[in-house]
């Protein structure tokens, strides 16, 4: 059994290996969300937290109108008038206006929203436009003008149903603009939510393949801001523990619905979101951003298929030595090394790029828009077009 494993062939926080870091500790800002709930049981704190906040309110949920109608039948029993908006895709510019519509029309004094990753950004995105004046695009960024929230945002409460963006702790929303082929973020502080309520139970039951691409999204996520060149001791604290976490429940999710599991995934993607919103990402979800605005995968899909492409590229870069030497090693503890990580992914059904629609004569565009995009800014190597390009063919 490998060193960096206790009783039972499950990882060890304590197990983790130390690292002598010197030098002064450089000034950083830690922001997350107002309140966190986490745990069994606590989503049947829904009508209550929500009723502090506002009495009309917009319910944002996922495809299934019937897994959110027991919050429907919450929220009517504490007298709070409640409209619901169904968020049945990855959220785009079309779908974010049409949301508003409603919120604005039910004159909503608070949203919430009870759902995946994509549910979540688009309850968070209304709350924040609600009140604006100006149109969504004066606020989005790379296509827009990027501006800051004139307004206050509405109330925000987040319950997610899946473990994966951890975008119920971040202050960004992801809005795809078809126009321009891109997905992009609306961001601003003042997004982050009012209450998280991360209830493990809610994603009970998740279908296999859900529960591999949202599980790996949140993998890399507590990988690539631990590596980033923004880190800082305390998403160093959140993300240290959280990768082996990942590393063992995943896997065990795919052999057998694990309550345990369960609850680790759900932490990891908490753990990701705190992280990425304070330490920044890297190439994998620089890539991300534009493959998901050019084709209709789903976003952990696609952070999962580049996941050892952009490892390895960064390991090239930098040799190996450091953060990304540490997570290689606890990769191997569990897989073997990252080529043995490939072939568990794909093996348990994830697709290539090629399969998620991905062309290579799209590679240059799409490494041309990565190393423009935000993410980059905190990739721990310098990656030109041709390296970045390279991962892209090597993912496909």
């Amino acid at each position: 059994m490998p060193a960096n494993r206790g009783a039972g062939g499950h990882f060890r926080a304590s197990s983790l290996p130390l690292r002598e870091d010197l030098g002064m500790i450089a000034p950083f800002t830690f922001a997350t969300v107002d309140r966190l709930r986490f745990g069994r049981g606590v989503a049947a704190e829904a009508s209550d937290v929500v009723a502090r906040r506002g009495e009309r309110v917009l319910l944002v949920h996922g495809r299934s109108t019937a897994r959110a109608a027991w919050l429907v039948e919450a929220l009517d029993a504490r007298g709070l008038l409640a409209q619901t908006y169904a968020c049945t895709a990855e959220p785009d510019l079309d779908m974010l206006l049409a949301a508003l519509d409603v919120a604005r029309e039910a004159r909503a004094d608070c949203v919430v929203a009870l759902g995946g990753g994509a549910a979540v950004d688009l309850g968070k995105a209304v709350a924040a436009l609600a009140p604006a004046a100006g149109a969504p695009l004066d606020h989005l960024e790379v296509v827009g003008a990027g501006r800051p929230l004139e307004a206050e945002p509405l109330p925000f409460v987040a319950l997610p149903t899946t473990a994966g963006t951890g975008a119920e702790m971040t202050r960004n929303a992801v809005i795809g603009v078809p126009e321009h082929r891109r997905k992009v973020s609306l961001r601003d502080e003042r997004m982050l939510a009012d209450v998280a309520l991360v209830d493990p139970a809610l994603t009970d039951g998740c279908p296999r393949a859900v529960t591999l691409a949202s599980g790996l999204d949140a993998l890399v996520q507590v990988i690539e801001p631990y590596c980033s060149t923004r880190a800082n001791p305390l998403t160093d604290a959140i993300c240290r523990p959280a990768i082996p976490m990942a590393l063992d429940a995943l896997p065990r999710l795919m052999e057998d619905e694990d309550a345990e599991a369960r609850d680790r995934m759900a932490w990891v993607s908490v753990a990701g979101g705190i992280a990425l919103a304070n330490s920044g990402l890297g190439v994998i979800h620089g890539l991300a951003g534009p493959i998901g605005g050019m084709t209709s995968a789903s976003h952990g899909a696609i952070c999962g298929a580049l996941l050892p492409h952009g490892l390895r590229a960064n390991l090239r870069a930098l040799g190996r030595t450091g953060r990304l030497d540490e997570v290689e090693r606890l990769i191997a503890g569990r897989f073997g090394g990252i080529d043995g990580l490939e072939r568990w992914m794909h093996d348990s059904g994830l697709p290539r790029l090629s399969a998620l629609g991905v062309r290579a004569a799209d590679h240059v565009a799409l490494a041309e828009a990565a190393l423009g995009s935000s993410s980059m800014r905190a990739n721990p190597a310098p990656l030109n077009q041709r390296a970045v390009a390279a991962i892209l063919a090597d993912a496909g």
